[in-house]
């Protein structure tokens, strides 16, 4: 046995190690480690006897900011932010809250990868992947305030890996975020370590094979109920991952165990990946499982016992690697092969000889009749019942390609009617497993603002292989109108998990907010945020470019005078080498349309650079805006709107998105003014 001075030197090592191992990692005991507040906002305090930092409302402020030193790490890690908010309010309008950030250089925004507002009475745990890069960063801790005026918030630990976070020795006492699903009777316990609290007689512990080891155990001898279960449950997994996961176990039964582990996703299915096959393992056995999880997941170890007789099991080091267990390369399906923009062709998708051309791929040119497609208001779309087919009982069916089975999948699309009395039928969507025999209608239109680009979202999961097909048809020539579609895309989880995901760093498609914007002025010329039509008939949008039915801003022409100006300010973003592409998208429909312009302004200059101007009507679309730019300084972008010569002048701006590197494409025109000269033409 180790005497209690080996034992020191041991957990001093270790420690050692552990500070050794990781920069970026802070107990917060004696020293910041590094770490630095902002002095514009709000301070954080080191309470030096609780082993934590802390900020609350003591002061005037709405924030706090906290940033570690520049880590670099090539390796896969893991960040483990041990916290606690403490907050009185119910306010769910503003409540205290969290944020973790990545600033990685090079980049413009930092991107959000955690938030939390749950208050505690004690520490919680988050766990955080962070994937490979060669890029240097810093972690970013944010504390808001909210409207709670005695809310604090705690940081006792942040501790950065190397490793995975769904991996775990037990021998730290936060067992790596790993929780235990109390139940009455049968639970998760620490084992090893000397601790001698069970019944039955438990081994050594895997990692280090002594007794000072720890493992997880769950014993059968409090079991009350037949199948009483078990579940000690892993941190959610943050960033998609495949490969090879394994364990160590004993079991030891006198009456059956049914020892079995799941993943589980965010709407709570559970998928089993492994399920033991001996009925005895009394050493230390090695468990190897093929792991996929493209989207969040938790993995589930669960034991359920049908007696106080039935043993118990035991569980240690689990890891993970990028390669799987098996000689398999895994599923290489990419989910951008099942969507399309139709700017090209019709990219993966096809239609069936049989039912002859019922969708065709067209085209309109800039106009104030007819709306373009939603990629940019001026590309592809397609369109089922166009003057080749318009004949009594028509039907277009566009087909996907095949899908793996036995994978959660999110399905996007846009859609746009013209001309229909009756909604009900005029598009469908089904599901054709892959003999073609079983075909299941997931989702059909039932009612939608007519005109207007309409985003539909399906979750699916089928066992087998499958197909989504897109099916337009209507019964009498005198019902039939037109049916558009457009911007397919297809991702991997659920789309209630992919709703919950952070948002895109640098994107604002103004849902909740105005996110990074903000105006010069209140009142008149201003920009307003709104859903649906504006007021004047028209002019403006008749619903925004993220959904058909969301939100976006514009400027009220009744509201200003001719000539009047309206600002839109972004804050400061970091100055980066190198160049940055910024898309957006504008209404300007309307007979007395202005001028809608876009600046640089960079830190320490006086003068706006003109980057981008649009004068007049452009089209009942909303349309594309591309601009390429490089700034090193610090800078900030304006949009400038100004009202027309009359009041149909509602110029409206949605979905900003900033991006590292060059635009993709080239935008032919940056300053324009006029209107196109060819009305309402379809191109085939």
């Amino acid at each position: 046995a180790l005497t209690a001075c080996a034992r020191s030197v041991l957990a001093a090592l270790r420690l050692a190690g552990a500070a050794w191992l990781s920069a970026g990692s802070c107990a917060f005991e004696e020293s910041a480690c590094g770490y630095e507040w902002h002095y514009g906002h709000l301070p954080w305090t080191l309470n030096g006897e609780g082993h934590y930092i802390s900020v609350d409302t003591s002061h005037e402020g709405e924030k706090a900011i906290l940033s570690s030193p520049e880590l670099h790490s090539e390796e896969w890690s893991c960040i483990r932010l041990i916290y606690q908010i403490a907050s009185t309010s119910e306010s769910s309008s503003d409540p205290t809250r969290l944020n973790l950030y990545l600033r990685q250089e090079g980049e413009s925004f930092d991107r959000l990868l955690w938030s939390a507002k749950e208050p505690s009475d004690s520490w919680l745990i988050a766990s955080l992947d962070l994937a490979n890069s060669t890029k240097k960063y810093k972690i970013v801790l944010e504390g808001e305030m909210g409207k709670d005026k005695s809310a604090s918030i705690a940081v006792f630990e942040i501790k950065i890996t190397p490793g995975y976070c769904i991996e775990c020795d037990f021998e730290e006492n936060h067992l790596c975020g790993f929780m235990n699903r109390w139940n009455p009777n049968v639970n998760w316990f620490v084992g090893g370590g000397n601790i001698r609290n069970s019944q039955s007689v438990l081994p050594k512990d895997h990692t280090l094979n002594s007794e000072l080891g720890h493992y997880m155990y769950v014993d059968s001898v409090y079991v009350k109920h037949f199948q009483e279960v078990a579940q000690l449950i892993s941190p959610r997994t943050t960033t998609p991952m495949s490969g090879c996961l394994s364990f160590y176990y004993q079991l030891k039964q006198e009456s059956s165990i049914v020892f079995t582990v799941y993943l589980r996703d965010v709407s709570g299915f559970y998928e089993e990946i492994w399920k033991t096959e001996s009925a005895l393992s009394a050493a230390w056995t090695v468990a190897e499982v093929d792991f996929n999880a493209p989207y969040p997941v938790e993995v589930i170890f669960e034991v359920a016992f049908n007696s106080a007789k039935g043993g118990y099991v035991a569980l240690d080091d689990i890891a993970f690697s990028p390669v799987y267990c098996s000689n398999r390369t895994g599923i290489s399906f990419n989910p951008a092969e099942a969507s399309c923009n139709f700017e090209e062709d019709l990219c993966n998708f096809y239609q069936d000889q049989k039912d002859g051309p019922g969708w065709s791929r067209v085209k309109v040119k800039r106009n104030v009749y007819r709306a373009g497609d939603h990629t940019t208001g001026f590309g592809y779309y397609l369109l089922a019942n166009t003057k080749f087919t318009s004949q009594p009982g028509y039907i277009g069916r566009l087909y996907g390609p095949t899908l793996p089975g036995n994978l959660q999948y999110c399905l996007r699309f846009y859609y746009a009617l013209y001309g229909f009395f009756k909604m009900s039928g005029t598009l469908a969507v089904y599901i054709f497993e892959e003999n073609h025999v079983v075909q299941e209608k997931i989702w059909s239109v039932l009612d939608s603002p007519k005109g207007v680009w309409t985003q539909a979202e399906i979750s699916f999961k089928k066992p087998m292989p499958c197909k989504v097909v897109f099916v337009s048809w209507c019964k009498s020539f005198w019902d039939c109108g037109l049916v558009a579609l457009d911007d397919i895309s297809l991702s991997l989880g659920s789309c209630q998990a992919l709703d919950l995901l952070p948002p895109n760093p640098g994107e604002c498609t103004f849902e909740k907010d105005m996110c990074m914007f903000t105006q010069k002025k209140q009142g008149r010329g201003s920009w307003h945020r709104r859903r649906g039509p504006t007021p004047t008939s028209y002019t403006g949008p008749r619903g925004d470019h993220t959904t058909g039915v969301g939100y976006y801003i514009y400027i009220e022409a009744s509201d200003m005078v001719y000539g009047q100006r309206a600002y839109l300010t972004s804050r400061t973003l970091r100055g980066t080498p190198g160049k940055l592409c910024l898309t957006f998208f504008y209404h300007m429909y309307g007979a007395g349309t202005g001028l809608l312009s876009v600046y640089l302004k960079k830190e320490g200059d006086d003068e706006e650079i003109p980057l981008w101007r649009r004068t007049g009507e452009q089209s009942i679309s909303w349309l594309r805006g591309l601009i390429e730019y490089e700034s090193e300084k610090n800078h900030q972008i304006i949009f400038e709107a100004i009202r027309g010569v009359s009041i149909r002048s509602d110029t409206a701006v949605d979905d900003i998105l900033f991006q590292s590197g060059s635009c993709l494409e080239v935008e032919e025109i940056q300053f324009s003014s006029g209107y196109p000269d060819s009305l309402n033409e379809i191109e085939f």
